[in-house]
């Protein structure tokens, strides 16, 4: 009578917590590769933390969330983004962020894109240290405020197991602390972390996990390679190999500040890679600093290479095994078969190179000089964002697909 009473239930949605969690996200019917969803809501000026300033004031950060109208799917993965702006300037309806934000919301995910706290003093190394560790604590409440969401009032139906952040430039330094730095000890006696309220901050939400099930770098990089370790989540990095801000491997930044030694997306995929951090880098050969504020084109080669990377991590299993068999299609079939959805065919709605799930978008070399003899593409009619105009000829190198 009992097993027929649990079926019951099971029928009518009831469902343990615990095992709800554990459930992956739906891959099929083109969901989460393709423009599934013609609308985007936005969510705006959603508090999600309150923070003490440099100034020793409260600052309330606020996000932005965008969801597919019309959406049913009751576990959403989450992708969590932060602005750039050398955490001196930026607000979260940057127009990257938010063209990133509406293109994953037409494939079928939550996105978010946040505000944290600017400005540092005294402007030199310790400094922006110091402020890129407030910046990271406040996308780690974010985080946090999501998983508490996910856990009581359930109003943005987002997967726990499924939270990833990301960033440009500034956020792009935000992202890669959230994930690969977490340990104390690892931060710089100078920084005086616990001043600063530790790794976490005291943003709210304490108790629940701000670790990512994944990083996606646009234009940053990482004080200390080695905060990357074995064991550590998946990496996804989109760089310019000429960047003079943030450099493309080992280099300095600062300008005017004190020369600080940094380590960019080429370096961190040679660390990663000894490592065995799963790693995805798509090189834009030629191209400077955060091309993609000023050349539509490239930010179509960060958005492929960022679909592309999250997709196979929806899989049940662990995601470092689950993007190393998308890496490498030729693994074993019992470790693929965790990875792959079935192949969607949807002839008549989007041409065929277009629909088809292909891992060989994120091949284990990724940054290799061919190219694709064409580049994706999507129908006229696809809810992206509204085209603009390229620049003229020779004005921009093009990016790399």
């Amino acid at each position: 009578m009992r097993f027929y009473l649990f079926l019951l239930l099971l029928s009518l949605g009831w469902w343990p917590s615990s095992l709800r969690a554990q459930v992956a996200p739906d891959t099929t019917r083109g969901r989460y590769h393709r423009p599934v969803f013609r609308q985007v809501n936005v969510r705006r000026n959603v508090e999600f933390g309150q923070v003490t300033t440099l100034l020793g004031m409260s600052q309330t950060l606020y996000m932005d969330v965008y969801e597919p109208a019309g959406d049913t799917v009751r576990r959403r993965p989450l992708v969590v983004l932060a602005h750039e702006g050398g955490f001196l300037t930026g607000t979260r309806d940057d127009a990257v962020m938010t063209a990133l934000c509406n293109r994953l919301a037409h494939l079928g995910y939550v996105a978010a894109t946040i505000d944290y706290r600017l400005y540092f003093f005294p402007f030199d190394t310790v400094g922006i240290g110091r402020a890129a560790i407030r910046a990271t604590q406040d996308m780690r409440a974010a985080v946090r405020f999501f998983r508490h969401d996910a856990a009581t009032a359930r109003r943005f139906r987002i997967h726990p197991g499924f939270v990833f952040v990301g960033g440009s430039s500034a956020g792009g330094f935000m992202a890669l602390q959230a994930g690969y730095l977490n340990k104390a000890a690892e931060v710089p006696a100078y920084l005086d972390l616990k001043a600063l309220g530790g790794l976490e901050g005291t943003g709210g939400h304490p108790g629940y996990s701000s670790r990512p099930r994944g990083v996606i770098n646009l234009c940053g990089a990482l004080a200390r390679a080695t905060w990357l370790e074995a064991g550590d989540v998946p990496l996804c990095s989109v760089h310019g190999t000429r960047d003079g801000l943030v450099p493309y491997g080992r280099g300095t930044i600062g300008a005017q500040l004190p020369a600080q030694l940094v380590y960019g997306s080429g370096a961190l995929r040679v660390r990663a890679n000894a490592v065995g951090v799963p790693n995805v880098l798509r090189r834009l050969r030629g191209a400077g600093h955060v091309p993609y504020s000023f050349e539509p084109t490239y930010i179509d080669s960060a958005f492929f290479a960022m679909r592309d990377f999250l997709r196979p991590l929806l899989g049940a299993g662990p995601p470092g095994p689950l993007l190393a068999a998308a890496l490498n299609p030729r693994r074993a079939a019992q470790v693929t078969a965790l990875l792959l959805p079935r192949r969607v065919g949807l002839q008549g709605l989007l041409p065929a190179p277009a629909i088809l799930w292909r891992p060989d978008l994120v091949k284990a070399v990724p940054d290799s000089t061919q190219r694709s003899a064409e580049p994706p593409t999507l129908p006229p009619d696809a809810p992206m964002a509204p085209a603009v105009p390229t620049s003229p000829r020779g004005s921009t190198p093009a990016p790399e697909r």
